[in-house]
């Protein structure tokens, strides 16, 4: 039977910590795995070949308890690897353990799991994504204070201390289930990788997503909204003129709007991909859009119609999210001076231009095309061979009403 045994290189430099390694033994054959564990000499039991428990030095303590944990991971590791490989090969060799061993350990932290995964996310171009794993950790470390854990550690009381921790901060139903449900997706991943044995530690937390109320505001807060006075170009200002450019275009996100470049105009119409589903959509160019579009064109070198994203400054992603976070937070104020009760932010200006349009009578399947709702797929089969232009007099015929 295959086994682990502990060992410890001492440095060849006098006062200098040495090397623990694992010396791996199937059918007679030996091979070794280094570690990046460090030790003094003194701080080695030769005997038991093991860590010494009676701390000489206080400071070093909480280091070696950290070894001795990751060790105890490591044992555990290696005794799944071994009984993975007696189910699905029968037969193998002491090279077939050390290679699992070493492609496991790389990844064997939660932390470091999920920071390689968002990497080969953004490698990938899947920058959403990457930006949802992210935040997903960000609150996974908030919630262990920042002492990363193994994946062989994940189990059920783990979740849901998680989840308690989640629910004491005061986090919504929904983020709670956003956070499980990538965090189960991450836990999934690992299992398929074979890092670790599935437990099926989520089976006592119900992931679901309650319905929301959708932020739509009639439309008499829309024709407040614009002709509220506010300093001209000062942040406030910004923050109206681009929400009812998002009202005017159908509700377009705000990632779309500051994403628009000149190439996208032609002959009157605007034509865009969305971001979110990649959908091509085509808007006819009314007046009213180009006042505000005029109003903040980007300078004669960049290839974006609003100067809210420029490529000369760093990461234009940043830029975007950063100019939202700003956006929304003068449409917070504004929306209380005029007298909203709900919160007034970009998400607002999409459904409150889908509850006016069906209020105005415009039925819903033009609705659902003139927002590009490319999910709802019998819908969007039925609309196939829809008529641009009759979204575009209904987009009129709701512009007018302000």
């Amino acid at each position: 039977m295959a086994s682990l045994k502990i060992k410890f290189r001492p440095s060849t430099l006098e006062g200098k910590e040495g090397i623990l390694y694992y010396q791996i033994i199937h059918q007679r054959v030996i091979r070794q795995v280094t570690t990046n564990f460090k030790l003094f000499i003194d701080e080695w039991n030769s005997k038991s070949e093991d860590i010494k428990v009676d701390y000489l030095n206080i400071n070093r303590k909480d280091y070696l308890d950290s070894i001795q944990y990751k060790i105890l991971n490591d044992k555990r590791r290696f005794e799944t690897i071994v009984q993975r490989l007696a189910i699905q090969n029968g037969i193998f060799s002491v090279d077939d353990i050390v290679e699992r061993f070493r492609n496991q350990s790389v990844n064997s932290s939660l932390f470091i799991f999920m920071e390689n995964l968002i990497a080969l996310y953004k490698k990938h171009g899947q920058h959403r994504t990457s930006e949802t794993y992210l935040s997903t950790l960000n609150s996974i470390k908030r919630f262990r204070n920042g002492k990363d854990i193994e994946l062989i550690d994940i189990d059920n009381e783990l979740i849901i201390s998680y989840e308690h921790y989640l629910k004491t901060e005061g986090v919504q139903h929904n983020t709670i289930s956003f956070y499980m449900h990538r965090l189960r997706a991450v836990y999934n991943k690992a299992v398929d990788q074979e890092l670790i044995e599935q437990k099926y530690p989520f089976k006592q937390i119900k992931i679901g997503i309650e319905k929301t109320i959708k932020r739509a505001i009639p439309i008499k807060y829309i024709k407040r909204l614009k002709a509220l006075e506010l300093k001209e170009f000062s942040s406030k200002d910004l923050a109206r003129d681009i929400f009812l450019f998002s009202f005017y275009t159908r509700g377009m996100s705000f990632i779309d709007i500051a994403y628009l470049q000149k190439s996208d105009l032609k002959n009157g119409i605007l034509s865009y991909r969305r971001k979110k589903t990649g959908q091509k959509l085509y808007i006819k160019w009314e007046s009213c859009m180009e006042l505000i579009a005029n109003k903040y064109s980007s300078k004669d070198s960049s290839p974006f119609i609003f100067s809210i994203l420029d490529n000369t400054k760093g990461d234009i992603r940043k830029q975007c999210h950063n100019t939202l976070t700003l956006i929304n937070r003068n449409l917070k104020i504004i929306g209380k001076e005029i007298g909203l009760e709900i919160p007034l932010t970009m998400y607002v200006a999409r459904h409150s231009w889908a509850t006016t349009a069906r209020s105005e009578g415009v039925p819903v399947s033009i609705i659902s095309e003139g927002m590009g709702h490319a999910n709802e797929k019998t819908t969007q089969i039925y609309l196939a061979s829809l008529d641009n232009k009759v979204i575009d007099n209904a987009n009129r015929k709701i512009i007018k009403l302000i």
